[in-house]
């Protein structure tokens, strides 16, 4: 049986480096001792590459079952695959997936729009007066984020999850941002969950891979 392959870039400039998704599946992967490989591309546009990606991003992943892409497929595969990080309870299980759900769904957009507003569209008239109104929506996401969570340590509890996973890889978009500051216990939610040897692992394999100047 051949090892899993994870695809990402081989190089990302260094605001985007911590940040590129291909973190999520490294992470997985780890939490379920899955050894894997890692298929380092600089272009995702080919056709070679859209044909197993239509929209030319990263990551995918492909095993000897499947070859997919959307880092919440992939992340829900590797766990189902391995009996860990879901549970077996059907109740739970679904709760499970709809946490994973809600970080991507409900709250990643709003994250997302922050440095869409502010690094991406910075040279837009209109980029400064939208801040404001960006933060705020974030933040009225977070509070109710915050709110759900309440005084657990994992969003179901004691039982550290792929929708956890999920939510903290989210909620990790925001790191070099003021906005967490604001709600202790999703930043100490976030701090748990990064501070998982697992995390720490796929964050310092997927830095390494900008160390140095990938090959032309």
């Amino acid at each position: 049986m051949s090892l899993p392959v994870i695809t990402t870039f081989a190089w990302v400039p260094e605001f985007a480096r911590g940040f590129v998704r291909d973190i999520r599946p490294r992470w997985a992967c780890e939490e379920v001792s899955q050894p894997y490989e890692v298929d380092l591309i600089r272009d995702a546009k080919t056709p070679d590459y859209k044909r197993r990606q239509p929209f030319g991003q990263v990551p995918t992943y492909r095993d000897d079952a499947v070859d997919i892409f959307e880092s919440g497929a992939i992340v829900l595969h590797i766990a189902e695959r391995a009996g860990k990080l879901i549970p077996t309870d059907p109740g739970a299980r679904i709760r499970a997936i709809q946490w994973l759900t809600c970080a991507l769904n409900s709250v990643e957009p709003f994250v997302m729009a922050l440095p869409i507003n502010d690094i991406f569209e910075a040279d837009r008239e209109w980029s400064r007066a939208r801040h404001d109104k960006v933060v705020e929506d974030l933040e009225g996401r977070l509070a109710d984020l915050e709110a759900s969570l309440g005084d657990r340590t994992w969003l179901d509890g004691e039982v550290f999850t792929v929708g956890d996973l999920m939510m903290v890889s989210v909620l990790g978009g925001l790191r070099g941002t003021p906005v967490l500051g604001g709600f202790p216990a999703l930043a100490a939610y976030v701090a748990r969950g990064e501070d998982r040897p697992a995390h720490r692992k796929a964050m310092a394999d997927h830095m390494a891979t900008f160390a140095e100047p990938a090959a032309a």
